[in-house]
């Protein structure tokens, strides 16, 4: 009766473990980072987490630069920290409130 008391339980454990998904979502700047370009990401020194994320308004610069199509008045922006050079400031990919597609992206000014 014991053997099979553990047998159940474990069993039990086992399949249940299966039945609780984990509804984990990809980070914002992982979503970003993986659509990047080789050239882009080679850009970014230490880690993809290292990048400031914020919900911003769509203004006419972001307007310029993402899809043509995208009709809401926030976006997030990913910004890349220390992927700037003398040209050109850090990279920023522009993701949609739904936290997966991304519509645009560009290499800021620098100030």
């Amino acid at each position: 009766m014991r053997k099979t008391t553990i047998l159940l339980f474990l069993v039990l454990t086992m399949t249940s473990c299966g039945l609780i998904e984990s509804k984990q979502e990809t980070p914002i700047e992982m979503v970003a980072y993986a659509a990047l370009t080789d050239e882009e990401s080679e850009l970014i020194p230490v880690s993809p987490k290292d990048s400031i994320v914020n919900k911003v308004t769509v203004n006419d610069e972001i307007k310029a630069v993402i899809d043509k199509k995208y009709n809401k008045e926030e976006v997030y922006s990913v910004t890349f920290k220390h992927t700037e050079n003398n040209s050109s400031g850090n990279l920023v990919v522009f993701v949609d409130l739904d936290k997966k597609t991304i519509v645009g992206k560009i290499k800021q000014g620098l100030t």
